[in-house]
């Protein structure tokens, strides 16, 4: 194995605009949504608007009904993966990609053991398959029909030990732009039908073959996981996928890849094709909302958080939307009922940044809301400590 001193020094501003530009943020792209969901490997999606606004922030044109045509036409899912949290995927995506995470989702419902004493996670799988592939279900119907078989478990464990032995989606409505639902779930393999070619499957708790799966799936994660957020080292890719002990993938890839070190002398990993602008390139503002990918798929985040900056875009478990100034975090936003986009800034602005934030801000608001933005349609604030 080559010295890490013989690898070239990317600086944080080189690794920025080369994540900017994975990221689709350094310029809007030509790109139909749906290969941007699957390029991106999905927007995380907690809440039901951020997606949309990841896709405007990143594609030229976009417009919430495109993704929303996708999602009533079951060419994207929402389902738990990534970090064990709740993402957009593409179809093809939601089904590959759920037997790679089977081992964190594994760990979770390991944390509920005491509660479900006695009740064989086997039948369990086999009996909440049946009844949400029947229609549809509320996570509290599925608790109720389970505790119809094991009356004395523990309640939340139940449901908890129904979701990770699952690939369940949420159907919609949920997630429809525009439109409201409660969450109800059921098989993504069910849900999708003949949406994507046979063969592809995302398997549960019980599947034999899922080691199989995961063997063959992670070194190509591994390149997609490059190609969206490189350079970046394996402990960043293990903080996006929320796995662990991916070194043994990344050593067996080492051949075909680009290898690089931080200032830190980190080793970073990248594809040798893949874009790395110089560090002087421009980078527009950009409005990102809460859950953003971009900032919670690195270990190391400082390549677009300042460290100064630490925890700022969060308080307990809300995260707040953010806004890039010169490709970094440079303050925050919201959309006010009135129609309003206030920017809070965490230092000061050049007048030329300020007047480009706005033009920004106004492209957000006659976008996404409808809104006709005109002078003051955008304020300034600033956050100070």
């Amino acid at each position: 194995m080559a010295s890490r001193t013989t690898h070239p020094v990317l600086d944080t501003r080189s690794l920025n605009r080369a994540t900017l530009a994975r990221q689709l943020l350094l310029s809007r792209a030509e790109m139909p949504a749906l290969d941007a969901v699957a390029h991106l490997l999905g927007l995380q999606a907690q809440n039901v608007k951020p997606p949309y606004f990841q896709l405007h922030a990143r594609l030229a044109g976009f417009r919430p009904a495109e993704l929303a045509g996708l999602m009533e036409s079951r060419q994207v899912v929402r389902m738990v993966t990534m970090r064990s949290t709740l993402h957009t995927h593409s179809a093809q995506d939601a089904l590959t990609l759920r037997p790679l995470v089977q081992a964190p989702r594994d760990r979770e419902l390991g944390n509920f053991r005491k509660g479900l004493v006695g009740v064989d996670l086997e039948r369990l799988t086999g009996l909440a398959r049946a009844f949400v592939e029947a229609e549809p279900r509320t996570m509290g119907e599925i608790r109720q029909e389970l505790l119809q078989h094991w009356p004395d478990a523990e309640p939340q464990a139940l449901s908890v030990a129904a979701r990770c032995r699952l690939p369940l989606v949420q159907v919609t409505p949920r997630g429809v732009w525009g439109r409201s639902g409660q969450v109800r779930l059921t098989t993504v393999e069910r849900w999708l039908g003949d949406v994507v070619p046979s063969g592809a499957s995302a398997g549960d708790g019980a599947a034999g073959g899922a080691a199989e799966v995961v063997e063959a799936g992670v070194e190509g994660l591994v390149l997609r996981y490059l190609r969206a957020f490189g350079p970046a080292s394996v402990k960043d890719m293990q903080v996006w996928a929320g796995l662990t002990r991916l070194r043994e993938s990344f050593e067996r890839l080492r051949p075909q890849l680009a290898v690089f070190r931080d200032e830190n002398g980190v080793e970073l990993f990248d594809l040798p094709d893949a874009p790395r602008p110089s560090a002087d390139t421009p980078a527009p503002p950009r409005f990102l909302p809460e859950f953003d990918n971009l900032l919670l798929s690195h270990a190391d985040r400082t390549r677009v958080v300042p460290a100064d900056l630490r925890g700022r875009t969060w308080l307990g478990n809300q995260a707040y939307c953010t806004l890039l100034l010169d490709g970094f975090l440079a303050g925050l936003w919201r959309l006010d009922e009135g129609g309003r986009l206030t920017v809070d800034l965490f230092g000061g602005a050049t007048r030329q940044q300020k007047e480009a934030v706005a033009a920004e801000g106004e492209r957000v608001l006659a976008d996404m809301t409808g809104v006709a933005s005109g002078a003051g349609a955008v304020r300034f604030g600033s956050i100070h400590g």
